[in-house]
């Protein structure tokens, strides 16, 4: 198995649907599938531009400990984004790159501190990991997800069991 770097946002369960409806903005504005509606454990709904399973049948998160959404987003073109889309000939359209599949798994509560929601993108291929890694604009992206979302703390993950590189706010609290 390859690589799977990725972001994770810690937020109170409150949070979920406002920071899904910011990642729904990251979307590509054209849709290729019908829209995705996920309830969220205190009965919230939100409809998504996503899949589940790489369907659209609706999702009930109630008494589930995870789910899985797949996202395409499109991210600012810095030079790591430009390079990655010249590798694979991706178009930069208005300075952005449409990037997917990015994998957001919803963990509830967090593996880290059931006091929190984990919302955890991870990178689909190696290569996509190593540009989470290098793109300073991608991780902007996630940081100002985690602000605007009202999130406790956004971290950058390598997947390897290695501590997480906390990039805004704080790390959850492993002692509990």
């Amino acid at each position: 198995m390859g690589l799977t770097y990725g972001y994770d946002i810690y937020l109170r369960s409150e949070n979920v649907a406002r920071a899904l409806t910011e990642v729904a903005k990251l979307a590509p504005p054209e849709r290729r599938v019908p829209p995705l509606t996920v309830t969220l454990p205190g009965g919230e709904r939100v409809v998504l531009p996503f899949t589940s399973g790489f369907k659209s049948d609706p999702v009930d998160c109630a008494g589930k400990d995870r789910i899985t959404l797949d996202t395409s987003l499109i991210l600012p073109a810095d030079e790591a984004v430009r390079a990655y889309a010249e590798e694979g000939d991706l178009p930069v359209e208005d300075g952005r790159v449409r990037i997917g599949y990015v994998y957001l798994d919803m963990f509830f509560p967090s593996l880290a501190d059931p006091r929190y929601v984990c919302l955890d993108f991870w990178a689909a291929t190696s290569r996509m990991s190593r540009l989470f890694e290098a793109s300073g604009a991608i991780r902007k992206v996630f940081t100002d997800l985690a602000k605007t979302a009202g999130a406790v703390g956004c971290l950058f993950d390598t997947g390897d069991g290695a501590p997480e590189r906390v990039l805004w706010g704080t790390a959850p609290d492993r002692t509990l």
